[in-house]
């Protein structure tokens, strides 16, 4: 069992049950809503995770579905924790869209397996890493906002410290140590940190050297969520410059669990990587 309650993960978990406890009745979204009161573009969004269904609402469905006892009882539960607000809320007017979502789900995953192609990932940044970062953005990001998400990155960071921290496996290309980000004594603080973090229980670096040559990974960054609790699928999250995509389609998943294996096959191990970014380190004096 999970010792961490993340309210989008419970959001996402009741959406799955609802669907598929709809779907097995073999009732229409039209007839659901009709049932509830709602719209029935209401019942999609309640089904896809997009908005937190009401506990009210929930225990209307749940007696057109035929639910009772323990079952009844635990999905009552996740209606309400679906409910709560994490942490992360408060930052939420700050976030790239989809950011929120995703914070939510790393908050309780229990793997993240990440692919880096130009910058290290936040999980990993240093505070002058992650300013440099946004000084670089155009149109210019507030100073307000800045200093939101140094908050954030910072939060997200004690997760990997933490007694129930996840299994983290970063793989970064070689690029990615030698882009001096705010300049040398920025970059070199940072590879330092990230000898460091790579040192840590459970979390593994690994750098994907230019002597690989092309790879299949040449399209961009993902990330790869695993969870504890066996009702909620792995996501592979992309980001993009607008927005953000949620891929959760076993077949999509799938392709990109065997790319994130093959990259981590083709790069350095953690020992040769370690020394490599020590070298890179070393020449940002």
């Amino acid at each position: 069992m999970a010792s961490r309650t993340s309210p989008t993960v419970r959001r996402r978990r009741l959406a799955a049950e609802l669907r598929r406890l709809r779907q097995g009745t073999g009732r229409t979204r039209e007839e659901v809503a009709e049932w509830v009161g709602c719209a029935p573009a209401t019942v999609t969004k309640i089904e896809n995770g997009s908005a937190a269904a009401r506990p009210a609402d929930v225990s209307l469905l749940l007696e057109l579905y035929g639910v009772t006892g323990a079952a009844r009882d635990e999905l009552m539960t996740l209606a309400r924790e679906a409910r709560r607000r994490g942490w992360w809320h408060e930052y939420a007017d700050t976030f790239h869209p989809g950011f929120d979502v995703y914070v939510g789900l790393e908050e309780e995953a229990s793997s993240i397996s990440v692919y880096r192609s130009e910058t290290v990932g936040g999980l990993f940044q240093t505070e002058a890493y992650t300013r440099a970062l946004f000084a670089a953005e155009t149109p210019a990001v507030a100073e307000r906002d800045v200093e939101r998400h140094v908050a954030v990155r910072a939060k997200r960071q004690e997760r990997l410290a933490a007694a129930d921290a996840p299994s983290t496996c970063a793989v970064l290309n070689e690029a990615v140590l030698w882009r001096e980000v705010g300049g040398r004594d920025t970059m070199r603080e940072q590879l330092c940190h990230l000898v460091k973090v790579s040192r840590t229980p459970g979390t593994t670096v690994q750098v994907l050297p230019f002597a690989a040559g092309s790879h299949p990974g040449m399209h961009g960054a993902f990330t790869v969520l695993g969870f504890p609790e066996a009702g909620d699928r792995d996501m592979v999250y992309i980001e993009y410059r607008q927005g953000s995509l949620f891929l959760e389609k076993q077949a999509d998943k799938d392709a990109y669990v065997r790319l994130f294996d093959h990259l981590r096959a083709k790069a350095l191990g953690p020992e040769e990587s370690r020394a490599l970014i020590t070298r890179v380190a070393g020449q940002m004096a």
